[in-house]
């Protein structure tokens, strides 16, 4: 009888491999499983091998931040629901930095590409019914317009999540998504509260917690 696989043993090798790569330690097979309490051969168990580790490394920072993701209430303002997913994004990259690190490395394959993608739809879906509700331009593209927020957003978390910018550099998200948000044709002072109350989650009193 096939043993149980044990997700526990596959998320503690995957925040291994992701922690090795920060601190620069080469990772082998037995570098890998050094010190776990695990065998070599929970590499191919669990993953069929390192190339299947790498893939599986890189997925995992979608796959938290799309279950992150379907926790969320939309609410009925649209550019606020907009705002909160990319602030979600943000702490997804806050609490997983070495994760987070991994997620646009194109070299290694994804192991779920839709799945992947279906992270990017949340903030397209969230731009197309703030069109459809009129607080943005009836020309406005939702795919382009979930880019250029999720640019603004990588760029600010990439400065700071292991970065060399401070925590309070994500405090220019705010008026940098309300300008974004503006010229797409919100008005400027509901666009405004829209985004702060949407920011709130970011800044909230565990804003400061120290990643898993």
């Amino acid at each position: 009888m096939a043993r149980t696989k044990d997700p526990a043993v596959r998320t503690l090798l995957i925040e291994r491999a992701a922690h090795m790569l920060r601190t620069r330690e080469p990772i082998t097979l037995r570098s890998l499983v050094a010190g776990t309490g695990v065998s070599t051969m929970a590499v191919y168990t669990y993953f069929g091998g390192m190339d299947g580790m790498w893939q599986a490394l890189r997925q995992e920072g979608f796959t938290r931040l799309g279950a992150r993701f379907t926790t969320m209430t939309m609410s009925t303002d649209p550019v606020r629901d907009l705002t909160a997913l990319i602030a979600a994004y943000l702490r997804n990259a806050l609490d997983h930095p070495d994760l987070y690190r991994v997620m646009f490395d194109a070299s290694v394959d994804l192991e779920d590409l839709k799945a992947a993608d279906a992270t990017l739809e949340y903030l397209v879906q969230a731009v197309l019914r703030a069109r459809d509700t009129g607080r943005f331009h009836a020309g406005t593209v939702p795919l382009e317009l979930a880019i250029q927020s999720w640019a603004v957003a990588h760029g600010l978390v990439s400065l700071v999540a292991g970065g060399p910018l401070p925590r309070q550099t994500l405090d220019h998200g705010v008026p940098m998504l309300t300008a974004l948000f503006v010229s797409a044709g919100d008005e400027p002072g509901r666009c405004r509260r829209s985004v702060e109350h949407g920011w709130r989650p970011l800044s909230g009193p565990d804003a400061g917690s120290q990643p898993d």
